[in-house]
């Protein structure tokens, strides 16, 4: 286990064009009022689905070895017990049994749980495992909901989810009300994103034509008109992880430097898939900075309480010089020095500018060069403990 705990926090400048990425229940861009003026936001829930959702989309982890948060337990296990031959009425009698130790209560519908719970695929396989081990004893007995109890009582089913987690439940958690043991503190936190400078939605005003009416001639004008909002914006996010939590978590001490390596390539480089289709913003990070720190996460999302402003620079530019001119003061008036700060970022065009950024964030590593930095630092000190 780890025994020193390191806080890997990652700060993201990041532009995003008109988009609508992430919206409220009236398909709203999210918005908050941070410095006295509205700002775009991106809540900490979406850009989390979408570091998790990275993990099998950038093709870092395969997908049995990831985690799946479902209501639909009872239905997820009995499929996995037909795929093992069990006939369609005493699978969902198996599902039911295993999960009880779990006291999922039932949701509106018989395949649903009451809320939704966060699995690793490899315990989910597990649990499956044990049951179908202890298949000669059940086997004829699933009808018998007190017997078939009696058989799966020797499953540590708790033991079981509460243990060895895949890397995207050990980062995330898990809370269950109704049994607390199988709860997972998350080694990550991941702030809402917020826009560097005020920023006013707009509205996209559109016509879908009819081409079936622009063909026969009959008519004319559109066969549909609405309307979409939208902003743009560059973006501050922030995210920490803890390194001794995700080793607990994970159970394994040498996975941290990977599993940490592979939070920031999933988080850096996702995005929430809100109205992508109408808008494709498919953008990368102007800045990315990693610090590793052994005293607390530090979010900098204050260098922006007063909002950024240049119709000269343009807002990436002069966020991203504004941010380093934060963190310089910071430093002075803290006297903090984080073990490693590690950072890709654009150039910018005046010399003073770019001294301060050489100062605040080191050279500018390609982004491979800054994972590999990170990796070789908590493998170093782990190497150390």
């Amino acid at each position: 286990m780890t025994t020193h705990n390191y806080f890997v926090d990652i700060h993201v400048l990041q532009d995003l064009p008109p988009s609508n990425i992430n919206r409220d229940d009236n398909g709203t861009p999210k918005q908050c009022i941070y410095g006295g003026v509205q700002r775009l936001r991106a809540s900490s829930q979406s850009w989390k689905r979408a570091a998790r959702l990275a993990f099998d989309k950038l093709g870092m982890i395969p997908r049995e070895d990831l985690g799946v948060r479902t209501r639909r337990v009872i239905d997820l296990f009995s499929g996995e017990f037909k795929k093992r031959g069990v006939d369609d009425q005493a699978a969902p009698q198996l599902a039911k049994a295993v999960l009880a130790p779990l006291k999922i209560t039932e949701g509106k519908k018989a395949d649903q749980g009451a809320y939704l719970l966060f699995f690793s695929r490899p315990q989910v396989q597990e649990l499956v495992d044990q049951v179908m081990a202890l298949r000669d004893q059940w086997e004829g007995q699933t009808g018998d909901g007190k017997r078939l109890a009696e058989i799966l009582g020797s499953i540590d089913v708790p033991g079981i989810v509460g243990r060895g987690h895949s890397l995207d439940v050990a980062l995330f958690g898990r809370m269950v009300a109704d049994l607390p043991e199988i709860n997972v503190d998350a080694a990550a936190q991941v702030a809402h994103a917020v826009s560097t400078h005020a920023a006013q939605n707009q509205f996209d005003y559109f016509t879908a034509v009819d081409d079936f009416q622009t063909d026969s001639g009959s008519e004319t004008g559109s066969g549909m008109i609405g309307t979409i909002e939208f902003n743009s914006a560059t973006m501050y996010r922030f995210a920490t992880v803890s390194t001794r939590q995700l080793s607990d978590n994970l159970n394994d001490a040498s996975a941290v430097p990977q599993g940490v390596v592979d939070f920031i390539k999933a988080f850096v480089l996702s995005m929430p898939g809100g109205h992508q289709t109408s808008f494709a913003a498919h953008t990368r990070p102007s800045v990315v900075m990693i610090s590793l720190r052994s005293d607390q996460p530090v979010n900098y999302v204050s260098a922006f309480e007063k909002p950024v402003w240049s119709s000269r620079r343009g807002m990436v530019e002069a966020s991203e010089i504004q941010l380093a001119e934060f963190i310089t003061n910071e430093t002075e008036r803290w006297g903090d020095r984080p073990l490693l700060v590690a950072s890709s970022y654009v150039q910018v065009q005046d010399e003073p500018s770019t001294k301060t950024l050489t100062n605040v964030f080191g050279p500018s590593l390609t982004f491979t060069e800054l994972l590999d930095s990170i990796k070789h630092k908590l493998s170093e000190s782990n190497a150390d403990e």
